[in-house]
């Protein structure tokens, strides 16, 4: 039943009407935050040439002036040549100036890709690591009422794929040998955050906080989060109005974490974002299943199942979203 405060479910309700106000709001919350209460005089941002970062980029370049910003690209062997030079055509965009950090040989004393590695070839016998590309897929369809379920997918130079369940001993070793990477940038912009004097500013969208696809310590680590609360399809609205290299705009949404190439949606979402916002704010705003479900053109149960999936994965990462015990 809808209420007088309550509009009607549509597939317009996270249409941000009035973008320039929107946009002014998050503008002078980002100077306050950064300049007042943290009393730093600039901004830190890793850019990797995805729209979030890029969104941010650009919020901060008017917040502070295009030269109180520095972007920091962060490549490491298995990232896509595509990452560094979008994020160079956005710095130039905005009149920004760029710093690059290869992060590979801290990596590799980590152990990341040995530690990696050991655990897929565990899975997957003949893995090669040194021909051969591999990633971290969920196969199974988010409207399942199930956890999710992650298989590594080898694919081999003739083209070949291999791809198998992780038992979670593997996938934990995995995801924790990669999550080195998230922590090592982050540590590399602090230090230029601080040799600055400047805030580090964070990218994660709404969904990425709430759903917890960040790493504790890594990209959730930052001084302010600007777009936290922002809607992935919000946060394109935004880039469109900005002014976002359309190219960016473009672009499939990827973890560029991994050699074989894996989109967030294969990785972690399991949904298109079209969908999966929609829902999700269905879910969040106490829309019945049936009403979104008459819109999205789902059955009353898949909408249900989501629910009951965006609710498992919320409390499952909740321990990412809190403070240190004292």
């Amino acid at each position: 039943m809808i209420t007088k405060d309550k509009k009607p479910f549509s597939k317009d309700i996270l249409h941000i009407e009035n973008i320039e106000k929107v946009c002014s709001e998050i503008i002078d919350k980002l100077k306050n935050d950064v300049t007042r209460q943290l009393q730093r005089r600039g901004a830190i941002i890793g850019i990797s040439g995805g729209i979030d970062s890029s969104v941010v980029m650009a919020l901060a370049a008017k917040a502070f002036g295009s030269k109180r910003v520095t972007g920091i690209m962060l490549p490491e062997q298995d990232s896509s040549g595509d990452s560094e030079m979008l994020a160079r055509k956005l710095a130039d965009k905005f009149g920004v100036s760029t710093l690059i950090e290869d992060i590979t040989n801290a990596l590799d004393g980590f152990g990341c890709y040995q530690r990696r590695d050991k655990a897929i070839s565990s899975v997957i016998t003949d893995f090669d690591p040194k021909v051969d590309k591999a990633k971290i897929e969920i196969k199974q369809n988010i409207s399942q009422n199930m956890p999710a379920i992650s298989s590594i997918t080898v694919i081999k130079p003739n083209g070949d794929v291999k791809s198998k369940i992780l038992p979670v001993k593997e996938y934990l070793q995995i995801v924790a040998s990669t999550n080195f990477k998230q922590r090592s940038r982050m540590s590399m912009l602090y230090y230029h955050a601080e040799r600055l004097h400047y805030a580090v500013i964070g990218t994660p969208n709404k969904h990425e906080v709430e759903q917890g696809f960040f790493v504790k310590h890594g990209d959730g680590a930052a001084d302010v989060m600007p777009i936290g609360q922002l809607y992935k399809t919000q946060v394109y609205q935004l880039a469109k109005y900005l002014g976002v290299p359309q190219e960016i705009i473009d672009r499939t949404p990827t973890t560029d974490t991994y050699t074989a190439e894996q989109t967030q949606e294969d990785f972690f979402y399991q949904m298109p974002f079209e969908e999966m916002d929609l829902i999700w704010y269905g879910w969040e705003n106490d829309y019945s299943a049936e009403e979104v479900g008459k819109i999205m053109r789902k059955t009353t149960e898949e909408i249900e199942n989501n629910y009951k999936n965006f609710e498992r994965k919320r409390k499952t990462t909740e321990y990412l979203r809190m403070r240190s015990i004292f």
